[in-house]
């Protein structure tokens, strides 16, 4: 072992002895950002970037779940992506499929879909759905898998659903508008029943949400790392928590 990463492990152990469970955000959301630049600097294809990130997932959850943290999601497509060239998209939808598919074979943690599977091709939703049921039972972490996925698509489809409940019920327009609050959107979004994100993280150095949970991450703190996802480390995991324990969080006060 070398002493830089020697050094790393001293740092990390120091990282981790200062984190008291109070500290520790209960829920996580990712924008896995960085695979295509990756690829391009190492001068690969860009699909051997989203494999390397998709690699780089079950370490990434092994940190969490050694945390504690409750929920995690990750951002792996949106709904802009999916309108790519198809020679890329087929190959990423590949390795996202079988990312999920790896996931859920581990019994590890307990897999859901957020995103608009409507819009995804079949054998696409077929791998999220079947990832989801055979995880159903899973306890402890749990997985958002965000494919297919927009924030401003993820309202619409919850004021969709908001629409529908309350027309089966034979609730008028007018009555609807008087007994609507946020907490009546909230119950149909994709995550409903979950903690909002506490702390959001976004790799390779962009820094913007980029529509990522629009509506959850109104209170959320937000780290921005430069490295590109592939590269994302512990330590890096390590800082952003830290960074989040330390602030001092006003909730929109």
């Amino acid at each position: 072992m070398g002493v830089r990463a020697i050094l790393y492990g001293a740092y990390e152990r120091r990282l981790v002895a200062a984190l008291t469970p109070d500290l520790v955000p209960r829920h996580v959301g990712v924008i896995l950002d960085g695979n295509r630049r990756w690829a391009k600097a190492l001068g690969v294809g860009v699909a051997s970037g989203h494999r390397k990130g998709a690699a780089k997932i079950d370490e990434f959850l092994g940190w969490c779940s050694e945390l504690r943290i409750e929920v995690v999601t990750l951002w792996l497509l949106s709904t802009d992506n999916l309108s790519r060239a198809e020679a890329e998209l087929a190959p990423l939808l590949e390795i996202i499929e079988g990312a999920v598919r790896e996931l859920a074979a581990a019994r590890r943690w307990r897999i859901n879909p957020v995103g608009a599977l409507d819009l995804l091709p079949d054998a696409t939703a077929r791998s999220l759905k079947e990832a989801q049921d055979a995880t159903a039972d899973v306890g402890g972490l749990i997985v958002n898998v965000a494919v297919g996925y927009g924030g401003r698509r993820e309202i619409a489809d919850a004021v969709r659903s908001l629409l529908h409940e309350h027309a089966s019920r034979g609730t008028s327009i007018e009555d609807l508008a008087n007994l609507l609050d946020i907490d009546h959107i909230a119950e149909h979004l994709y995550t409903k029943g979950q903690p909002d994100p506490d702390l959001v993280i976004r790799t390779s150095g962009e820094q913007r949400l980029s529509g990522f949970l629009l509506w959850q991450t109104a209170h959320s703190e937000l780290f921005f790392c430069e490295a590109y996802w592939p590269d994302f480390r512990h330590v890096d995991f390590l800082r952003a928590v830290r960074a989040y324990a330390e602030r001092e969080r006003r909730f929109g006060a």
